[in-house]
């Protein structure tokens, strides 16, 4: 529990949960610069995508992970996942994966809970998760160059620029000394 939002691992039966916070994540505002996806895109998926992206997230072993930050009303307030990237696969933007790292991706607060303690307990669970895997030495992020108040919360837990690929900075996490 991290305030009023307990923080856990989805699970595999609550994929139409799963289901309507992408579609509401994709409906905010900065969706077109924090996401790879569209909403249309998302919508136009099956309910069998649904579940499997669930059971992935639910299931995902030592490679995947989604949380959601539960509401005291058991109303989802936010959610993340990790992955784990392996050395010498490929990440996302075609880069050859040197280091057994975390990468912090799908991050998102609905609005009537950001400023709170959601999203500092969601980031600090995946953190956390990502840390107790062995040899992951690395947990890093993508955020879009326009979009500020994403980088500001990220620099607040922790994450540091490390370079910019195209329009995103990839971000680092660092804990404080």
């Amino acid at each position: 529990m991290s305030g009023d939002y307990v923080i856990r691992q989805v699970r595999v039966d609550e994929w139409p949960a799963v289901k309507e916070l992408r579609l509401a994540a994709l409906r905010d505002p900065v969706a077109p610069i924090a996401f790879l996806e569209t909403y249309e895109q998302a919508e136009a998926q099956s309910d069998e995508f649904w579940k499997n992206r669930t059971a992935r997230g639910a299931e995902g072993g030592p490679h995947r992970c989604q949380f959601v930050a539960e509401g005291p009303r058991e109303d989802w307030a936010g959610t993340v996942t990790v992955l784990i990237e392996e050395p010498g696969t490929e990440d996302f933007t075609g880069e050859l994966v040197e280091q057994r790292q975390a990468h912090v991706v799908a991050v998102f607060v609905r609005e009537e809970h950001r400023g709170g303690t959601a999203a500092p307990a969601l980031l600090r669970t995946a953190v956390g998760w990502a840390l107790a895997h062995e040899g992951v030495s690395r947990v890093r992020l993508f955020v879009h160059e326009d979009n500020g108040r994403a980088e500001a919360f990220y620099r607040k837990a922790g994450f540091e620029r490390t370079r910019l690929v195209g329009a995103e900075y990839e971000m680092e996490y660092h804990p404080a000394a």
